[in-house]
């Protein structure tokens, strides 16, 4: 391998008066490696302004210090937490990291994974569309790390929390303020995430005694334009909601903007996710914290776990479940009051 310097490995081992085996040694982190002579070889690398060529190193080690992560979209608040995160954990002990979003596109996703994969990545992070997302790739003993929403593949392990205990958790708490009248506001049913938060809300309602209400239950939150006109129609209703449970960030940076444009304020809600601003605005939004930078740390750190097993070594794990929980901030401790019907909000 020959650094853009000029300067190549036999040059190093030859500066450290060590073997190239032994300084290829160095280069690849193996513990053999007396650590006097780990510090020999380090000491030429830098004199000599060595600089191994990432791509010989693969084809040597058969994986590159490059790990892949794949997920919904980058574009979204919570994504960009968590690969953050992954991102900052990662670099920690030298390893970059490829981000690409499969925008929930089965073909797409699998497409990006074969391309880590053919990228000799040192393993992968993954936000699966669906639990069989990845079955049947051939991930050549990859270690596979999902994360947000179990996946299965060989000797992989799931990072979640517990979507439909804390989503029950969110709606019980609006009940105990007095409401019956709660909206579910969410985007499509196409991911588990989702579906189990749907029948935590559900559950909730049935062991209070409240039958759910259909024209409450709205799974087409897609955007904030959308989110506008939802939130417009439920207000409408003879029948408002008196208190919301927002399903995810992206519908409630939509729902509360929507909620001060129609001075209705006094609606109740509880969001899934924190947000920037969230304990700042009036009133301050309470959530549930389902923080991505602590479910990214997670990942991370069990991706490396598994990056220093060697692969026969490497079998599938439990899933990890990173505990959440519900902040009190006002806007979910609003009491109930007799529903008012608003006028169909302009914005």
């Amino acid at each position: 391998m020959t650094s853009s310097k000029g300067a190549t490995l036999r040059d190093v081992a030859a500066h450290a008066g060590v073997s190239i085996k032994t300084a290829s040694r160095v280069l690849n982190d193996d513990p053999r490696v007396a650590t006097d002579t780990r510090a020999a070889v380090t000491a030429s690398m830098v004199t000599l302004s060595y600089q191994p060529d990432p791509a010989a190193r693969s084809l040597r080690a058969g994986r590159d210090r490059t790990v892949g992560v794949v997920v919904e979209s980058i574009g979204d608040v919570f994504v960009a937490g968590l690969v953050a995160q992954i991102e900052r954990v990662l670099a920690e002990v030298g390893y970059q990291v490829l981000v690409a979003s499969s925008y929930r596109e089965r073909d797409r996703e699998r497409a990006i994974v074969s391309n880590f994969v053919q990228r000799r990545c040192a393993g992968l992070i993954v936000m699966p569309s669906s639990h069989d997302a990845l079955q049947g790739l051939p991930l050549r003993d990859l270690p596979v790390v999902f994360v947000d929403r179990e996946g299965d593949a060989p000797s992989s392990q799931s990072v979640v929390v517990n979507d439909h205990k804390l989503a029950k958790e969110a709606t019980s708490h609006l009940i105990a303020q007095g409401h019956r009248r709660i909206a579910l506001m969410s985007d499509v049913l196409v991911v588990d995430t989702t579906r189990h938060r749907h029948e935590g809300y559900l559950e909730a309602l049935r062991d209070a005694g409240i039958t759910p209400d259909d024209r409450l239950i709205r799974a087409e939150c897609i955007d904030e334009p959308r989110v506008f006109a939802v939130l417009d129609e439920l207000l409408a209703l003879d029948a408002p909601p008196t208190a919301i449970f927002s399903a995810n960030t992206r519908v409630s940076l939509g729902i509360v903007p929507a909620l001060h444009v129609a001075g209705r304020t006094d609606v109740a809600m509880v969001a899934f996710g924190d947000f920037p601003m969230a304990a700042s605005l009036k009133p301050a939004i309470t959530v549930i914290d389902h923080s991505p930078a602590r479910i990214g740390e997670v990942a991370a750190r069990t991706l490396m776990a598994r990056l220093i097993e060697s692969s026969d070594q490497r079998q599938g794990g439990p899933v990890i479940t990173v505990p959440a929980h519900l902040i009190e901030r006002g806007s979910g401790e609003i009491p109930a009051e007799p529903p008012r019907r608003k006028s169909r909000n302009r914005r």
